[in-house]
């Protein structure tokens, strides 16, 4: 009952808004200690160009869901900032920004005005490099399970690696450097390269750099390789590159794909999966003049096994024909010898062959003459045949034969009439027979 009455006045107990909040960071100042170290993801970091104070946001996200789950203000005072800031990217060789997970050491802190927050003292950058490996392992696991990983590797080299698609910032100091050092090689060999304009740092560079890949796909005919290079900058610029889209992207690009995007201690994940890759803007260019190098060794090898070849195949053609010139006066005296000696067998045997021949022919000649004859007679006994048969047919066809055999024809204006339907009354007719004509006049229809 006593303590029904005590909860019963302290809710009855009124307070001003600010009497609440200091009774609210009382309560704070003796639940936490001084400090205490939180995991958390950072987002809207800003800095004031004023103060140079930092401002921030501290989030928590559901690991499955990713939805949002808690949220903290919280501040870098600039004396701490200056220290903080350069230390964490040096280590991480990431940008301090949004997007990190990072473990602060942290003051606890409720303000009568500003309410709840969290001032940063110290940060631990192993918590949040450990994350980024992880990040890089998860991307590299993912690319091996889906078998793209070693794709662009798999790819064959051009021998003369000539057409250049190149993918970098039209400003850049090392795409310049690129340029030259193709065009200064010692050998003169012709390189002909086209830009393909992205951004190399910053939050868009994952999407610009995958837009240049699809512009070069279009054309993807016209070259040999694909250049993916940058100038320098700083460490933390080539965060964009450990990206799962442009991996995957690039691990899938049909021509090889050469990278120069990084420091000689530097491996992106665009390095891994690329054909080859190359420390810097001018050591891509270096590699490509090597292969042209390598190609013209190898042509000049091949130049001078044919030249070692035709000379070993002139000499042996020399020696045989030295022999051969050697023997000729020999071969040609037996040859000739042999050639009269047939010559001689042949004159005696040519009179009686010539004779045979002959008497051959004659009987030949006399049998097709038989035939000839025989074949003659044949077609002009058939031919007269013919001849009678036809006269006959002219004879038995004529008017005069018709006549004979006791028919007549009746003429009207000296035309045979075939159908009564042609005459009228009065029309004279003649009508003809075998011994003579008899003219009629039409009376009757």
């Amino acid at each position: 009952m006593g303590n029904g009455q005590n909860n019963q006045n302290w809710e009855r107990q009124e307070f001003s808004l600010l009497e609440l909040n200091n009774r609210v960071k009382e309560a704070v100042l003796n639940a936490f200690p001084e400090t205490c170290w939180v995991r958390a993801e950072m987002s809207d970091v800003r800095q004031n160009a004023a103060s140079g104070h930092c401002y921030l946001e501290f989030i928590e996200k559901n690991a499955i869901t990713g939805q949002l789950v808690a949220k903290a203000r919280g501040s870098i005072w600039a004396k701490t900032f200056r220290m903080l800031k350069p230390y964490f990217e040096m280590e991480t060789g990431q940008m301090f920004a949004s997007g990190l997970k990072v473990l602060v050491k942290v003051s606890v802190e409720f303000h009568e005005l500003y309410g709840y927050s969290l001032t940063v003292l110290d940060i631990d950058p192993a918590y949040t490099l450990g994350d980024m490996i992880r990040k890089r392992l998860e991307i590299i696991r993912q690319l091996k399970e889906e078998g793209v990983f070693t794709l662009n590797k798999e790819l064959p080299f051009p021998t003369l690696p000539m057409r250049i698609a190149v993918i970098t910032s039209p400003t850049a100091a090392g795409y310049e450097d690129f340029l030259n050092q193709l065009s200064g090689n010692k050998a003169g060999y012709p390189f002909y390269t086209k830009l393909f304009p992205a951004l190399m740092q910053g939050e868009r560079t994952e999407e610009s750099v995958i837009a240049a890949l699809d512009r070069v796909y279009r054309y993807v005919d016209c070259f040999d390789v694909v250049v993916i290079i940058r100038g320098g900058g700083a460490t933390s610029d080539l965060n964009s590159f450990d990206s799962y889209l442009l991996a995957a992207n690039c691990a899938q690009f049909p021509l090889p794909i050469i990278t120069g995007i990084g420091h000689e201690r530097d491996d992106t994940i665009l390095d891994m999966v690329a054909h080859t890759r190359m420390k810097t803007p001018t050591a891509v260019a270096e590699f490509l003049i090597g292969r042209m190098d390598k190609a013209a060794g190898e042509v000049e090898e091949l130049q001078q096994e044919v030249c070692s070849l035709a000379t070993d195949i002139l000499s042996r053609q020399k020696n045989f024909l030295q022999s051969l010139g050697s023997r000729l006066p020999v071969l040609a005296i037996n040859r000739i010898e042999r050639n009269r000696s047939q010559l001689q067998r042949m004159g005696v045997q040519l009179p009686t062959d010539a004779h045979a021949f002959l008497n051959q022919w004659a009987s030949k000649l006399e049998a097709m003459q038989v035939r000839l004859a025989n074949r003659v007679e044949s077609s002009l006994a058939e031919r007269n045949r013919f001849i009678q048969l036809t006269e006959q047919f002219i004879k038995m066809a004529s008017p005069d034969y018709v006549l004979k055999r006791g028919y007549s024809l009746t003429l009207k204006d000296g035309k045979i009439i075939k159908q009564a339907d042609g005459l009228d009354i009065g029309d004279e007719l003649v009508t003809r027979f075998a011994d003579g004509e008899v003219r009629s006049t039409v009376l009757k229809k």
